[in-house]
């Protein structure tokens, strides 16, 4: 029986070693589905990059404002956006223009795509409302002339003399319509039950051509 078992082993391992072998790079992917993205190209800038840093500079904003669907709008004019590249992304510092008055605009953002996480993001705080660092961030990557990111939902204090507190869905939505013309309008859901979305903020970049 002892034999028996050696012969036994000895057919197996026979059978084993007549197998053909396989080539490990048989299953490699072929050269041209390879990727050229590596830990330290995520830290640069990229295509998404490159379209920020191209709306660098100086914008003149209009803003239009409706505090509720079928509001009558409210429009802002003399508001300066100055726009610059901080690493990875585009600061925003919306404030008024020297020969605006009455105007208590104050507001700083940060826009960037995250190329680990294939998304936009974005961060502001408007010291015009008592809302606090607002993020948020895109669903997915989105196109470069249209750029969308929704907000977790926030609570605004309401207006008035009396705190009345709202909680509030929001998207901010980015569109390019030429190098020197942009628009972000901003919409706002409020948990009331009714499901209804408006348009509640709307800014109109215009670049300001610097001689």
């Amino acid at each position: 029986m002892h034999n028996f078992a050696k012969l036994g082993l000895f057919a197996a391992i026979t059978t084993i070693l007549s197998i053909p072998s396989i080539s490990v790079h048989a299953q490699t992917p072929p050269a041209s589905t390879a990727t050229d993205i590596t830990p330290a190209s995520m830290n640069m800038l990229g295509r998404e990059g490159d379209a920020l840093a191209s709306r660098a500079g100086l914008w003149d904003v209009v803003e239009t404002a409706w505090s509720r669907p079928g509001a009558t709008p409210e429009i802002i004019r003399g508001q300066v956006s100055e726009r610059r590249m901080v690493g990875l992304y585009l600061q925003e510092l919306l404030h008024p223009s020297a020969d605006a008055v009455g105007k208590d605009v104050n507001r700083l953002d940060y826009l960037g795509f995250n190329r680990v996480t294939g998304r936009w993001e974005y961060l502001s705080m408007d010291a015009r409302v008592a809302v606090g660092l607002m993020p948020a961030w895109s669903f997915d990557k989105d196109n470069v002339e249209r750029i969308r990111v929704q907000f977790d939902p926030f609570v605004v204090p309401g207006s008035g003399d009396v705190i009345t507190g709202q909680l509030l869905r929001m998207e901010q939505v980015y569109e390019k319509s030429g190098p020197d013309n942009e628009v972000k309008n901003q919409y706002f859901i409020l948990a009331d039950g009714s499901g209804m979305k408006w348009l509640a903020h709307q800014y109109i970049y215009t670049r300001r051509n610097v001689q």
